[in-house]
């Protein structure tokens, strides 16, 4: 076999390991080894990056605490769709449920990395709880409506879209049971439960106590992946003023600016 094809095997198999979201390289020698050579190898970098493209992954980063950490594109075999993701998170799909799925993974990102620096911090560990997301963007759904009040909005905008969003959140329960006594799994701290679940089922968060509905710390895969859609993330809560709300709890207050976003 030549070296070329190696090269190209080697590569596929990092990026196989970047696949497996909870496997580090610090428990797989491997694995190590080839973040390593992929570090101090430009021309092997290079054929990873390629690989990677011919898959439609984007690499956002390779290190040694992190490993490859790989995005998938939009239209990629390994990219996760709505349907895969209601399944694993045992939901039911529809569009509003999916409106408040969203926003619990918007906020969670906001309050993992409140500051610019935080996001920059390698050593930085966020720590966030389903109470305090649930707080954090139901505050801010509440405080959109108190600035929009009874005004038309423009419908030559996509703002009116945005601001639909974010009352759909506001206007479902909170909390609540069922008849047999059960959580209510659609309300918003059922959902935020479950997308929290399901970042720490992908290895972008840990589970660390039951409290406030269960509290979870950052991972480096998580702070790649938050810092590639970061800009995209905060230019949204830019344009609707809410980027000062705190989490409920008094303990984070977001502290964003449009300086920061544009310099993500």
């Amino acid at each position: 076999m030549s070296s070329a094809i190696e090269t190209i095997i080697d590569a596929a198999r990092l990026i196989g390991y970047g696949l497996r979201p909870k496997l580090l390289p610090a428990r797989d020698e491997q694995y190590r080894m080839l973040v390593a050579r992929a570090r101090a190898d430009d021309d092997f970098a290079a054929v990873v990056h390629a690989v990677a493209a011919g898959l439609e992954l984007v690499v956002l980063g390779v290190s040694e605490r992190t490993g490859i950490v790989v995005a998938s594109t939009e239209d990629s075999a390994f990219a996760i769709r709505m349907t895969d993701y209601a399944r694993r998170t045992s939901s039911e799909g529809k569009a509003a449920e999916r409106v408040v799925h969203a926003l619990a993974h918007l906020g969670a990102a906001t309050l993992a990395f409140p500051r610019p620096a935080d996001l920059a911090d390698e050593s930085y560990i966020g720590r966030i709880t389903v109470e305090g997301v649930d707080a954090f963007v139901r505050e801010a759904a509440i405080r959109l409506a108190d600035r929009v009040g009874d005004e038309t909005p423009d419908t030559d905008t996509a703002e009116p879209d945005i601001q639909a969003a974010w009352r759909v959140y506001a206007r479902r329960a909170r909390t609540g049971t069922t008849g047999d006594g059960r959580k209510l799994s659609s309300s918003t701290i059922g959902i935020v439960g479950k997308a929290l679940a399901f970042l720490a089922d992908q290895g972008l968060l840990v589970r660390t106590s039951e409290e406030r509905g269960g509290t979870y710390r950052t991972t480096p895969r998580y702070r790649a992946q938050v810092r590639e859609a970061g800009a995209v993330m905060f230019e949204e809560l830019l344009s609707l003023g809410i980027t000062e709300v705190s989490d409920g709890a008094g303990t984070i207050t977001v502290g964003w600016d449009a300086t920061t976003v544009q310099s993500l």
